[in-house]
């Protein structure tokens, strides 16, 4: 009963630890999505006829400069959530890694959608432009494909890390402390059977009488009696 309810504990703890994670890493890629809104350049057109424009020379690239910044922000963010989750020992195990994944996915669509939305703000669109005026419109999101480039950063460094890690648990039990080891070396080995029995085989006096000298030495050819 005991046991289980320790186990119980420890499932909720996990899952808990998860959720938070996926919260955090979604958090933090809002933020990005608002720098990366901010960062991207606008594209500029000329229009050619109302409701209709033509993209200048060397416009079109800042679509893939958008889709190449998303995916730098995302493969960054990627790799230091995945560490900062490691480096919550208590947490470790897949509910942790479940929850890093759903959260950098999740978090990706968010900065996806909250950068647009922010460079949106920043180029508004213009309402019925005059032909021949050159308008600058807000970049979108070129490729949905930059969305996973976070999730697989995030999943490749934790199965690193975990690859890379000896313990069975995943380092999560308890560590010994800084005195273990010199308290282990201060015990002294058992005495070994061998050393006991030739410490028991010293002569001992046998009622009263002396004892007899060690066999083949010169010091005593005498051998010991009971004393009368």
């Amino acid at each position: 009963m005991v046991g289980q309810q320790v186990r119980r504990n420890a499932a909720v703890a996990e899952l808990r630890a998860g959720v938070l994670v996926a919260v955090a890493v979604v958090v933090v890629s809002a933020l990005l999505g608002v720098v990366w809104g901010r960062l991207v350049p606008g594209e500029q057109l000329l229009v050619v006829e109302p409701g209709r424009g033509s993209v200048l020379t060397g416009e079109s690239a800042h679509e893939f400069d958008a889709v190449a910044i998303f995916a730098c922000f995302g493969a960054a963010l990627g790799v230091l959530s995945a560490f900062a989750a490691w480096r919550w020992r208590s947490a470790r195990g897949p509910l942790l890694q479940v929850g890093l994944l759903l959260g950098s996915l999740l978090g990706a669509f968010v900065m996806a959608r909250l950068g647009e939305q922010v460079a949106a703000w920043q180029y508004p669109r213009p309402h019925n432009p005059p032909v021949g005026q050159i308008v600058t419109l807000p970049v979108e999101m070129g490729s949905w494909l930059a969305l996973i480039v976070q999730p697989l950063f995030a999943s490749l460094v934790v199965m690193f890390l975990a690859a890379l890690n000896s313990s069975d648990d995943l380092g999560v039990g308890p560590r010994p402390g800084p005195g273990f080891e010199g308290a282990a070396a201060g015990f002294e080995a058992p005495a070994t059977y061998s050393g006991a029995r030739a410490a028991n085989s010293a002569s001992v006096a046998y009622g009263g009488g002396e004892p007899a000298g060690e066999a083949g030495s010169g010091s005593s050819s005498s051998e010991s009696r009971p004393g009368r």
